[in-house]
């Protein structure tokens, strides 16, 4: 594969608003190629993850990618969900034609095992959501930090205090055995070839300053030729019955309703009217790791039960004499990566301005 080529990427999602805002902007971007897109059980159910990912495929045009389903519940633990987050099905206030494009017939996990051995050393795979599927894959097929090119997480809660239990992130909190069996295979693997690349995991501590506010819709639609968008207005009625977009493009429609679950959700628990986007910062730094800077630590994940269950442990002062086994974010450019979601997903949106409501 050539510097030059667009760079495969598997994304693993839990979709959910951030996902699918990290699906457009994989979609709009000309340095990805978009292999496929599993699904695992987070911010919602399995079975409306994988309709809410063909849904927003097929919006922007693009039924040719795979869309496969992986195990439906965690390892160990029971399936928890957040619909008072995301909305009853994941994606807030939008509503999208039911997908027509076919679930893949292959199972997630051997999906990205598959796709791993195809191409060896040029997948990168982003895991948006908990870790089940990856940590499936890994037991299968062991060798498969060799294999990707990358693995790129958004997940943990490193320097900040998390957004689940005091110092746990979602993602982690929701699987952390899985977390647990990831982050080893990767630490033996590099621990045995310094030639395998760390992961990169980009936690709570740089997700958190990438907030989308009502301005960068406007910017969006403008960029993509659409008529405006009232409804993300923080003065607006929250009772008044209109609730959808009124913006002409679909793409703009889309992200308006699906946002303004998402702001009025911040609002109300972290104090601000605007929404984390988490995972689309974590796709763009997949594609682009000056967005990031990075340190290098060991870090492993409590799955003890107690008031720290489903921490990630980086260990900051080297005290564990562990090989380093995850690259973490500590500073991101945030701006730059809203900039580049605004252009991007703006030029998807104004190329598919005429698609049924």
């Amino acid at each position: 594969m050539s510097t030059s080529d667009p760079a495969p990427l598997i994304l693993d999602v839990d979709t959910g608003i951030d996902d699918s805002l990290a699906i457009l902007y994989a979609c709009a971007s000309p340095d990805a190629e978009l292999v496929a897109v599993t699904c695992v059980s987070g911010n919602v159910t399995a079975a409306d993850v994988q309709r809410n990912t063909r849904q927003v495929l097929e919006l922007v045009g693009r039924t040719d990618v795979e869309v496969s389903v992986g195990r439906e519940r965690p390892l160990l633990r029971p399936l928890e969900i957040t619909p008072e987050t995301h909305g009853l099905h994941g994606v807030g206030y939008a509503v999208l034609p039911e997908p027509t494009a076919p679930l893949s017939d292959r199972y997630a996990p051997s999906l990205i095992v598959d796709e791993a051995r195809r191409r060896p050393g040029e997948i990168t795979l982003v895991t948006l959501g908990p870790l089940t599927n990856l940590a499936i894959a890994v037991l299968v097929e062991p060798g498969l930090p060799k294999l990707l090119r990358r693995w790129v997480l958004m997940g943990g809660s490193f320097r900040v205090p998390g957004n689940t239990t005091p110092t746990t992130e979602w993602n982690i909190h929701c699987d952390p055995e899985a977390a647990r069996i990831c982050l080893a295979a990767w630490a033996s693997a590099v621990e045995a070839d310094d030639a395998i690349r760390r992961p990169l995991a980009l936690g709570l501590d740089v997700t958190e300053t990438a907030r989308m506010t009502p301005d960068h819709v406007v910017e969006l639609a403008r960029r993509a030729g659409s008529t405006p968008d009232d409804t993300l207005d923080p003065g607006r009625d929250p009772l008044a019955p209109e609730r959808r977009s009124v913006a002409s493009n679909p793409v703009v429609r889309y992200v308006a309703d699906a946002l303004r679950f998402y702001m009025e959700f911040h609002a109300r628990y972290d104090g601000f009217y605007g929404a984390f986007v988490h995972d689309p910062l974590a796709t763009a730094a997949a594609l682009d790791e000056s967005l990031v800077r990075t340190r290098a630590v060991a870090v492993d994940v409590d799955a003890s039960g107690g008031v720290a269950d489903g921490q990630t442990v980086a260990d900051w002062r080297g005290l564990w004499r562990r090989t380093p086994n995850v690259d973490v974010a500590v500073e991101a450019d945030a701006p730059e990566f809203l900039r580049r979601w605004v252009e991007r997903v703006g030029g998807l949106a104004a190329a598919r301005p005429n698609v049924a409501r």
